[in-house]
């Protein structure tokens, strides 16, 4: 009976095994660009929040020109609410006029939507004109917004908690995967360093692999100092360093937070790339990505 026991054990674990290996060769599809950990990394960039009309047309108009010359698979991130701002007097949106801005870049640019959700009821707001959720890194462990979204089919953009160890992400992954829905990206921001600083750990990239899903670096919110006096700050100088970092080990998609001024920006001024450095940057992340990836 006990050798049965164990026979039983035995093909489970070779049936889950070689389910994990599958899966990590998956390829979620998003119209005609294919995310997978092998294939040429996509580019998620916008300005942190929707702050108006002219500024985000503007960075999306010249952000789908750079990609389109470079050939590199473009989605267009944009918060259309900032639910964990530091301070209460911090800007937190623009409301029903930030989703139907978010919508206009959509069909004016046919450029696929990333925006963050805070809570299950912000799902049915953005999933008429949204291609991927993304999940906040603070609301990583919520168990009712993981699993909400997961039933939404949308892909999902988890980021990594900065609490969080990258394997540890597992159970994340485990609450949307649980309606079904394995369209899954894991997001790398940081880690907390003591208080007010983040590290970055290259290794967490390759942890994150193994459990199956596409990574992405996000190269912006990794260089924040968080708290800093009120708000959040950051060392902008380190964004390139981590985003070549990140491609010579292997990425899906690298994530930028890119704003034309900045300095002036109404959310995370201090860790935006100021959108006249990208085109460059994308340069040398391609070149890497190239390498590494043999294509």
């Amino acid at each position: 009976m006990i050798y049965l026991y164990l026979d039983k054990l035995l093909s489970l674990y070779i049936i889950i095994s070689s389910k994990k290996k599958a899966l990590g060769k998956v390829t979620i599809e998003l119209g005609n660009i294919k995310i997978s950990n092998t294939n040429p990394f996509v580019l998620i960039a916008g300005p942190c929040v929707v702050e108006n009309k002219e500024m985000i047309f503007h960075t999306a108009e010249k952000i789908k020109e750079i990609t389109s010359g470079l050939d590199i698979p473009f989605v267009f991130k944009s918060s259309f609410k900032k639910a964990n701002r530091t301070s209460i007097d911090s800007f937190e949106g623009l409301g029903d006029e930030a989703l139907r801005i978010l919508e206009d870049v959509k069909k004016q640019f046919d450029i696929p939507i990333l925006t963050d959700i805070h809570s299950p009821d912000d799902i049915s707001l953005v999933s008429g004109f949204t291609d991927i959720l993304q999940i906040p890194a603070f609301l990583c462990r919520q168990t009712d917004l993981l699993k909400t979204a997961g039933e939404s089919g949308k892909i999902i953009n988890i980021k990594k908690g900065q609490f969080l160890a990258p394997e540890d992400m597992k159970f994340a992954t485990d609450k949307v995967s649980y309606s079904g829905n394995n369209k899954i990206l894991l997001t790398e921001r940081g880690t907390c360093f003591g208080y007010h600083n983040l590290v970055v750990d290259m290794r967490g990239l390759i942890i994150m692999k193994e459990l199956g899903y596409p990574v992405v670096m996000d190269a912006t919110h990794s260089v924040q100092i968080p708290s800093e006096g009120g708000k959040s700050g950051g060392n902008p100088k380190f964004i390139s360093p981590l985003a070549k970092a990140a491609a010579a080990v292997g990425i899906s998609a690298l994530f930028l937070e890119v704003h034309p001024d900045p300095q002036n920006a109404l959310s995370d001024a201090a860790s935006q790339l100021p959108l006249s450095q990208l085109k460059n940057l994308l340069i040398e992340v391609q070149k890497i990505d190239k390498t590494v990836k043999n294509y």
